[in-house]
């Protein structure tokens, strides 16, 4: 397998390594059973050194797939010297953890991580314990259903052992990452806590992982420790990459872009009528986001919430409850508690932001 030109025109998941940039490439992995069909980690190397943003699903299928694509420039799964992981999710960190255990590289994270990343690394935990709270107080007991039959009762302590901690806690600014070639980190809360992108200011890239994807919107606050406004920090992030300079975008799921700036603004425009959309089903008659998101369409296809599978389900419930929350800080909804139900409201004039 040799690295080939970055070609837009073949499917972005095609196994291979692509050539971004000089001593930048795109290696696309497969996932397990996953709607997004595949991740991209990125290889950075002078030719001697090597670093990995992101690492993949720990899976034989992606490991034997990373060490074929890493053999087109001549290196070995041995030669990674550090992964800085964008954010603390399975499929951009646990492969990491599997590669560290065997060969000894580094691991970076986000600081903000952490209390996610201990709250899974717990085995007297509870497996999606956030997310399932969320649908109890939505009122999704048909979601929570299907999400047992799924699942049934997993056994967290197997679970939470490929969570190791990281070597480094990475904080925001800059760092040298190969000779000749430094990276901003820059934090970009809201799709966790903890996300970062990295920024290559002197190659014109930007590696922004989850937080901008060319296709698809992505989850909001989807983590073990739940955020108090997972939406409005995901908005606020999208305004601060906004405001920095454009860059090609470096997604972790879909094709390499020309434009982030172009893609921030489509996304900026996507959660405004989303919220606007969403006020209206309050005012029509819903009161939980579970009976918010029924009335809502899901993906580009405007799918009904039956329509999806009970993990996208789970999703979509927490999403919409993340807009219907920002609505509230705003001031245009009001929420109050009954019997363990968060139920929404219009805010009648007089009534205050909560």
């Amino acid at each position: 397998m040799q690295a080939v030109a970055e070609d837009n025109a073949r499917p972005w998941t095609e196994p291979g390594i692509y050539t971004v940039a000089p001593g930048v490439y795109r290696i696309p992995l497969p996932l397990p059973n996953d709607g997004l069909r595949g991740v991209n980690v990125y290889a950075l190397t002078d030719g001697s050194d090597l670093v990995l943003i992101d690492s993949g699903w720990a899976l034989e299928a992606a490991r034997q797939q990373l060490s074929g694509a890493l053999k087109g420039i001549g290196a070995e799964l041995g030669d990674i010297s550090q992964f800085l992981v964008t954010h603390v999710h399975r499929d951009h960190y646990t492969q990491a953890v599997a590669l560290r255990r065997e060969f000894g590289g580094k691991i970076a994270l986000g600081q903000q991580e952490e209390a996610s990343l201990l709250a899974s690394a717990d085995p007297d935990g509870t497996p999606l314990h956030a997310q399932l709270a969320v649908l109890r107080q939505s009122g999704a007991e048909p979601v929570l259903d299907a999400l047992r039959k799924m699942f049934g009762e997993q056994a967290h302590a197997t679970e939470a052992s490929i969570w190791e901690t990281p070597d480094e806690w990475l904080t925001p600014g800059r760092r040298s990452v190969l000779p000749g070639r430094d990276l901003d980190v820059v934090h970009t809360p809201g799709h966790t806590t903890g996300h970062v992108v990295f920024d290559d200011g002197a190659g014109g890239l930007m590696f922004t992982g989850d937080h901008v994807l060319p296709h698809i919107t992505p989850s909001i606050g989807f983590q073990p420790k739940a955020a108090e406004l997972p939406l409005r920090d995901y908005l606020g992030s999208l305004r601060l990459v906004r405001g920095m300079p454009d860059r090609r975008m470096l997604p972790a799921h879909g094709p390499v872009s020309d434009s982030v700036h172009q893609r921030v603004d489509e996304l900026l425009d996507h959660h405004e009528e989303r919220l606007s959309r969403t006020a209206e089903t309050i005012v029509d008659g819903a009161t939980t986001a579970y009976e918010a998101a029924l009335r809502l369409g899901w993906t580009r296809r405007r799918r009904k919430l039956g329509e999806l599978d009970a993990f996208n389900q789970m999703l979509a419930v927490g999403e919409t409850r993340a807009h219907l929350d920002l609505l509230v800080y705003q001031g245009k909804l009001t929420a109050a508690e009954e019997d363990g139900i968060r139920r929404y409201r219009p805010a009648s004039t007089g009534d205050s932001p909560a």
